[in-house]
């Protein structure tokens, strides 16, 4: 599975990652999680491999969205 994450920088802004690096920063979190969720969908679609957005919290980690592939042509979208 593909994880893109959604880390808070020491300013208060937002990252958009994968494996550790920094794609796209500077963003307020709504703007983050729409650009998150648009990057792994687009992802799941060319490649068709299980995608999904994560953000750390304090106690656990929450999944904001997840692409999955369910059967030959099935893709749902959480």
């Amino acid at each position: 599975m593909v994880i893109y994450s959604l880390n808070q920088s020491a300013e208060g802004q937002w990252n958009v990652c994968r494996s550790g690096a920094s794609l796209f920063s500077d963003l307020q979190l709504p703007d983050a999680i729409r650009l998150a969720r648009e990057v792994a969908r687009d992802e799941h679609l060319r490649s068709g491999r299980s995608v999904c957005v994560e953000m750390p919290g304090n106690e656990s980690t929450i999944r904001v969205a997840q692409f999955e592939r369910l059967g030959p042509f099935l893709v749902r979208a959480a």
